[in-house]
């Protein structure tokens, strides 16, 4: 067998279909497209919406203003290192190891909750007033580079 003795199975293949080749034929006269109107005339694009309002005229524009140099910072509440942290040094890893942060954004101390005992903690931001109370407690707060 060579490659000029294949050819495709039997019934595989079909002409394709012949529109508007006069009436004698099934598909002669409006080939299949009904009488009259847009879709009789012309092709009609895809988005179109039959004259109502088009979905990109309809949906508002965007307002505004979005920071591409946005830092996000994963939280974590002063009342949340007290409950999980006996003693020792609190560090980005720690948290993550406890399940408090996601990988991969920076962690920022925040200052709802009580702190009762002394920690280190190191993060890579703090608000004023946690900072105020890990060093109440007798801890240190630590910026993480």
């Amino acid at each position: 067998m060579k490659l000029h003795h294949l050819k495709p199975a039997e019934g595989s293949k079909k002409d394709k279909k012949r529109v508007g080749r006069g009436r004698a034929g099934v598909r002669g006269k409006t080939a299949g497209r009904g009488t009259k109107g847009t879709g009789a005339r012309k092709n009609v694009p895809a988005y179109f919406e039959g004259g109502q309002m088009p979905l990109q005229r309809r949906v508002p524009k965007l307002k505004g203003f979005t920071n591409p140099a946005r830092v996000e910072y994963a939280a974590v509440n002063v009342e949340v290192l007290s409950k999980y942290f006996a003693s020792g040094e609190v560090t980005p890893e720690g948290l993550l190891a406890h399940g408090l942060v996601r990988k991969g954004r920076p962690v920022k101390i925040l200052a709802r909750g009580e702190l009762d005992h002394a920690l280190t903690i190191r993060a890579h931001a703090f608000s004023d007033a946690a900072r105020a109370k890990i060093e109440a407690a007798g801890g240190t707060a630590e910026l993480v580079g």
